[in-house]
């Protein structure tokens, strides 16, 4: 998967690709177009089809190629967040009285969108193990017209077989979409999989930084692009001039970043697999993990996403999040530091009570860039 559409290695695709020197001045990076309005030629002569920036802007534009390119896909569209991403695309492929198929363990968020807002439109649900094609064959009914697949998953780090989803949902005639965040378009490619849509939270590894809130989409189907872009200007949740820069600088380092992030990961799971009060451990690289020979196949690497069971319950579980000093307490992954946080207290909250509750003794790290030894230092203290 290193070779990009282009017949460029993704490395250079990501400092390249929308983002040629600026014609002007010749600077090296796009400027931020900070601007509402474009100045038209006449009644209807735009200038590179800007008028508006809800409906358009160079900075966005620059990005949005990018993500085309990375993801080797025909279009992509930049929101103001994951949920955004979401929430645009389910309202441009379903109708009252279809159906949509989730993940078991869904990022709490996205649960949260279906069963709190999308089921009052008369949009029914239900949820599978995506790991289990046997699985999803059963949920999937006759008004099915998505699946939606987290691999790897958050916070339980399930894998799913792409291709094999894509089959499934193909022949039921349902549309399958891959929420990417985890993996990042460097380690996976649902599309050259048979995914229809990929779907990120660019605030994450993309953005890198944690000073970024974004979302995207990328397909290659033509007609379900334009329809996309219809609704994100109908709806407005766009990615501002800024928010878009900052993405795009974050991406011209995501190889390397996500290279540091999965090292530093192995160390990590190495430590935790071996240490007296960790329970379990979830992690796609370990052999043990059910997921292992399919992310193996379908990833270049396994990233930088941990989850770890701790022995004596919830309460041991946030006094491990307390105790932490490097790993900082917070939501949200992907930034260049290490985080810990308390998923059943935090980010799947939201999910208390339902099918998909996760285990309350559940702590999830994004493991950052730092030294390996400090950040193994800083687990064992927290541990205790």
């Amino acid at each position: 998967m290193s070779e990009q559409h282009s017949g460029r290695h993704f490395e250079t695709t990501a400092i390249h690709a929308g983002q040629e020197p600026d014609a002007v001045t010749g600077a090296v990076v796009p400027p931020i177009h900070q601007v509402s309005t474009f100045k038209q030629d006449g009644v209807g002569g735009l200038r590179g089809g800007y008028e508006y920036s809800r409906s358009a802007n160079p900075t966005r534009t620059a990005l949005e190629e990018n993500l085309a390119a990375l993801e080797g896909g025909r279009r992509a569209l930049a929101f103001a967040s994951g949920l955004a991403a979401e929430d645009c695309l389910l309202r441009t492929v379903l109708r009252p009285g279809d159906h949509l198929v989730i993940p078991d363990d869904a990022y709490g968020g996205t649960f949260r969108l279906v069963a709190k807002v999308v089921e009052r439109w008369g949009v029914s649900w239900s949820v599978a193990n995506t790991g289990d094609p046997a699985s999803v064959r059963e949920a999937l009914r006759p008004e099915t017209k998505l699946v939606w697949v987290e691999t790897p998953s958050n916070p339980l780090l399930g894998i799913t077989d792409i291709a094999v989803i894509a089959d499934l949902a193909r022949s039921a005639g349902a549309r399958l979409v891959v929420d990417n965040t985890f993996a990042s378009p460097y380690l996976q490619q649902p599309l050259a999989l048979g995914a229809d849509v990929v779907v990120h939270s660019t605030t994450k590894y993309l953005g890198g930084h944690s000073d970024v809130v974004g979302g995207a989409l990328v397909t290659s189907d033509v007609a379900l692009a334009e329809e996309l872009a219809f609704h994100q200007n109908a709806m407005g949740a766009i990615a501002g001039p800024f928010d878009s820069w900052l993405v795009l600088r974050g991406i011209k380092t995501l190889a390397v970043r996500m290279d540091r992030h999965s090292l530093n990961a192995a160390r990590v799971v190495e430590a935790l697999t071996a240490h007296p009060k960790v329970v379990q451990v979830y992690y796609p690289g370990l052999e043990s993990h059910p997921g292992h020979e399919t992310a193996a196949k379908q990833m270049r690497d396994f990233g930088g996403m941990v989850s770890f069971r701790v022995a004596g319950g919830e309460r041991a579980a946030v006094e491990v999040c307390d105790r932490a000093r490097l790993f900082t307490l917070g939501e949200s992954l992907g930034g260049v530091e290490s985080l810990i946080e308390h998923p059943y207290r935090m980010t799947h909250a939201s999910a208390a009570g339902s099918a998909l509750e996760v285990p309350a003794d559940l702590v999830r790290l994004s493991v950052g860039i730092e030294a390996a030894d400090d950040l193994l230092a800083d687990l064992s203290q927290a541990l205790g």
